[in-house]
Parts: C-alpha cells; structure tokens; sequence
C-alpha cells in the first residue's frame, strides 16, 4: 500500500497506539480533514488481528460485502427475488466496486450508509409497513453514521434525494408523511450519533469560530473552520486552500458510469422502458432510484469531481439494472448479445497481445518499461497510459487470465438463455477482477514503496528523510513504522495542519538537508529517481551511497556501508 491507503492506515494506528481518538494526525502533523470513522474501524481491526496492511482492509472489505447484502435486501423488497438477487450481483462484480475499494478511502462505507438511508425512508413513508417508526429511526442512525464517515455530503445526498421524491410525488408537504419520519426524534438521534466528535474535534483544535471565507500559507483557523468552511463550502466551491486536488471534465464524470457499471451498463437502454410511475412499490422505488441517481451525479456536475465521489449512486443503478434485467424483453437480449461482442473482442485482443510478448524479455521491475503521464493521473485509470507494448511482457499471467475471463462472458452470452448468459458475466468478471489484483502485484514496486521499506528495516539505524510530500512515500512510514523529516514538504495535505499551535517541526529546506547529511550521524532519504541529481549536487554524489532501487525511487544514505553488511546495492547519484 502507498499513497492514501498508508496515510489512512498509519492515522489509525496512531489513534491506537496514542489513545487519541479524536485528532488525526500524520507524522505528527494534525490531520483534520476526514471524519473518523474509517479510522476508528481500522484501528479496531488492529485491535483484533494485530496491525497489517490486510487488517487495514477488513472494514472496506466488510462494507462492500454489507452495501451489496443491503442493495440485494433492497431489490427483493421492491421487485422480488430475481431482481433483488441481479442489483447485488450487478454491484458485487462491477468494475467500480473494486477499483474504489481497493484503496483505503471511506467511500464505500458512505455509500453503505446512503443504500440504508434510501432503504429506510422508503419504508417508513410505506402505507404497507407495519413498524415506520423503527424505520424513521434507522433513517436517522444511518445519517448519523454518515457524518462520521463522509460529514455534510452524508447527510445531504439521503435528504435531497428525499426531497426530490416527494416534491416528484406530491408529498412534500403531506403531514401524513412527515409523521411517520419522526423528524424532531430524528435530529437527535442524528446529533447523539456524531455530535460529540465534533464538539471534541473542536474544543481540541482551536480556535472555535473563524469567520471567513479566506486561507492562504501559513493561516490556521482550528478544526471547525477548517472542517466546514474549507472542507464542504470552498472545495464544492472549487476555492479550497491548499488546492491540492484536480477535477474531473464533467462529461467524464457522467460517462465514466458505463465502465462503473461494467458489464451491466449495457443494460442501460432496458432501463428506459421500465415505469417509473409511483403506483406500486416497485415503481415508487425505481422512481426514488432515479431521484437519488440523478441528485447525486447533478451535485457533482456543479461542484469538483473524483470518479469515485459517485459511488452513493451505485446501488440505485444497480437496483434500477436489476429490475430491468429481472423484466428481461428486447433491450436485454440486445445488450446481452453487445455483451457477447464486447467480450469476444476483448478476449482475441488479450490473447494477441500475450502472444506477442510471450518471448519478450522482463528484466527488474516493471517500472523500467512503463512511460509516464502525470496529467492523466487525475483519471483513476490514467497509469494505463503509462502502459507501453514491452510492458506487458511484466503482464503475461495476467493478460491470459483476462483472456480466459473474457472468453467465459462471450459463450455465455451469445449460447446462454435466461439466467445463464448474467451467471456467466458475473463469472467471467469475477476472474477478470483477479487477473486485476495479480496485476497489481506486478505494478506493486511502481505504485508502493514496500520494497524500500524493507530494506530500510534490514538497514543500520538511522533518520529517514523524504524528498517533498509525505504520501508518494508513505508506506515507508506505515511499513517501518516510524516518523521522518520531511524535505521541502510543507504542501498540500499537511500544510494546514502545519501551522497548528505546537506541530513537530519536520519540515526542513535545502539548506538544512544538506547540514544534516554532512553529520556523522546516519540519515536516509527516499527520493524519487528524477530528483536525486538535484539533492546530490547539494550535498555532493560521493556522499549518496545506495541502499536500494526500486519502481523508479531510491533509498539513499549518507553514510558508506558498513563492511560485512548484508547484500545492498551500493553506487553514487551524478549531479
């Protein structure tokens, strides 16, 4: 893990191994972005298993299992068994659910708690439910649940949606409905749930209450400020400070969904004949799935944009999926047979590409082959145009897994009949997704810096140093468990922070880099390959030996080896 997954892993081990549950804090420096619930679990789960990077894991993995149970819970309430069962088939084997889930963000719990949400308000406004109250009250716990995880954004979707649904149905103003949502027992239950967070967060990091719109370097407002006014309003606002974020193009944003929603998007076109007239259960919950669809993507059109910020959408087009594949007719078939066509394309073209390399030799790692594309990565999937021709020769188990995966979907879809043909996409991306994950094994030394942390482990002690921010480096920190100066990094994530009452001074310039590694005292720094000539001609090449070398970064020391220690690659950085 690297990047996101070892800052959210090493915050919550530091809730745990300090007792402060309440401020988050990376390298010292007070974290006071996120809310903490994601932390919370993962420390729980250190508690249990011990602390790894699979432990950290767990709660992600445990609210993806829970958000597609809920989807499928759902759909059987609304359409029956046969849809319910294909919306959480459709969210458990879409691309999305994976690639957002295999980084350590909270996303997919937020969207745990908006299928619940959506769920629970449905049913208590149900003239046919029997215990609305129970329901009203889940509503509120789960909108609790949310600002712990996600703040504001949890609580806006849920009720928007639920605005947009009885304006659309002429009920926005029924008293009736208002009654069974328990709205004033509700708040407190809202405010039992989450408020005493944030009233610790900030008591603990003042001052109280900045009344501004305006931050800049070296400004520090406390937690509330930073929290609402800067977190919620100036991000949606694109003014937040530091602006160290990019947005995605608003039509990327919109058609991204059709690679999300893969292979079941291609059941879109079907769910245009479906009703959405409020008359049954079914047609009020597709028309609430439309309603919660479409206010979280038109949110989004007006604000800044991650791909993944989306995924609270996910169940309700899966559900709207489900029940159109459960509805079958012509727009199934045709996008089954599209299906068919897509897969076997992609399958000759896996084969192709592996016979082509099949000879191709794979020396190191795969970093060497790969090309570099920094403007794309914005893009979830932009390091894919970092993927050159003898790259692949790194991929050729994968590639051939992919293949057989492809091929799966293709028989299936142009031979199956009824359930079989939506059995066989699920199959085929079941296996697709884990030629995915051994992929990533390959990309690991590229993407993570596990394998410099563990020579830093095998290594003499000594202080680390990391050239620039903290997160390209971050599994070193995780994965040694330690703290680190931190070379020119006073940027983007941790500048806020850095400017707290009493934050630990880890922040050195150029000419302090060069004083300290001139001690006798041990120092390493992790850098990454691009940069060390500049770092050497600071402090001389004869005085970077190499440690290691890995996904284009270097470990370096100050020191010579010492003679008799265990295999380290030695050598000097020319300036």
């Amino acid at each position: 893990m690297d990047d996101v997954d070892a800052v959210q892993a090493q915050i919550a081990r530091n809730m745990l191994t300090s007792g402060d549950w309440v401020t988050a804090r990376v390298d010292g420096i007070a974290y006071l972005e996120k809310s903490p619930l994601v932390y919370w679990a993962m420390a729980i789960s250190y508690k249990i298993f011990g602390v790894h990077d699979w432990s950290a894991r767990i709660p992600i993995a445990l609210s993806a299992i829970v958000l597609c149970l809920i989807t499928a819970a759902f759909g059987v309430w609304a359409f029956g068994k046969r849809a319910g069962f294909y919306a959480g088939l459709c969210l458990a084997t879409c691309v999305g659910l994976f690639l957002f889930t295999r980084i350590l963000i909270p996303d997919v719990m937020l969207t745990c708690s908006t299928a619940l949400s959506m769920w629970a308000f449905l049913r208590a406004i149900d003239d046919e439910e029997p215990h609305p109250r129970l329901w009203a009250f889940l509503l509120a716990a789960s909108l609790g649940i949310g600002l712990l995880l996600k703040s504001l954004i949890a609580i806006v979707f849920p009720i928007g949606t639920a605005i947009a649904y009885l304006l659309v149905t002429h009920q926005l103003f029924s008293r009736k409905i208002w009654k069974r949502l328990h709205p004033f027992t509700g708040v407190l239950i809202v405010l039992l749930t989450a408020a005493p967070w944030y009233v610790l967060a900030t008591v603990r990091n003042p001052p109280y209450f900045a009344f501004t719109l305006q931050s800049g370097p070296g400004q520090y407002h406390g937690f509330l400020w930073f929290f609402f006014i800067n977190e919620q309003l100036l991000r949606f606002l694109n003014r937040r400070f530091p602006h160290d974020y990019n947005t995605v193009p608003r039509l990327y944003f919109w058609l991204f969904h059709l690679i999300w929603l893969f292979p079941w998007s291609v059941y879109f076109p079907a769910v245009a004949k479906l009703s959405f007239k409020p008359n049954d259960r079914a047609g009020r919950t597709r028309l609430l799935a439309l309603c919660w669809a479409g206010f979280v993507l038109v949110f989004f059109t007006f604000s800044t944009t991650q791909e993944y910020y989306s995924m609270p959408c996910y169940p309700a087009l899966a559900l709207l999926l489900g029940s159109a594949m459960a509805a079958n007719g012509d727009w199934v078939r045709t996008g089954t047979r599209a299906l068919g066509v897509i897969s076997a394309c992609a399958a000759l073209a896996a084969f192709a590409i592996y016979w082509d390399v099949r000879n191709l030799p794979a020396p190191g790692d795969i970093s060497g082959a790969l090309s570099n594309h920094p403007s794309a990565y914005t893009l979830s999937l932009g390091h894919m145009l970092d993927l050159t021709f003898p790259s692949f020769a790194y991929l050729r188990v994968p590639l051939i897994i992919a293949a057989i995966a492809a091929l799966v979907g293709a028989i299936g879809s142009f031979w199956g009949r009824g359930l079989r043909p939506f059995l066989a996409a699920a199959v085929m991306m079941v296996v697709f997704l884990h030629a995915a994950r051994v992929a990533l094994v390959v990309f690991d030394p590229y993407l993570s810096s596990r394998p410099l942390a563990e020579a830093l482990l095998r290594s003499p002690d000594g202080s680390l140093i990391t050239d620039r921010h903290y997160y390209p480096f971050s599994s070193i920190f995780f994965y040694t468990n330690r703290t680190g100066l931190l070379l020119n990094g006073r940027v983007q994530n941790l500048e806020y922070g850095s400017n707290a009452p009493g934050a630990p001074d880890v922040f050195i310039d150029d000419s302090q880099f060069a004083a300290l590694w001139m001690k006798p005292d041990r120092y390493y720094l992790v850098v990454a390959e691009p940069r060390a000539p500049r770092l050497a001609g600071l402090v001389g090449a004869a005085n970077f030996h190499v440690v290691m070398q890995s996904g284009g970064k270097l470990l370096l020391t100050n020191q010579p080896w010492p003679e008799g220690t265990s295999s380290h690659r030695s050598g000097n950085v020319q300036p």
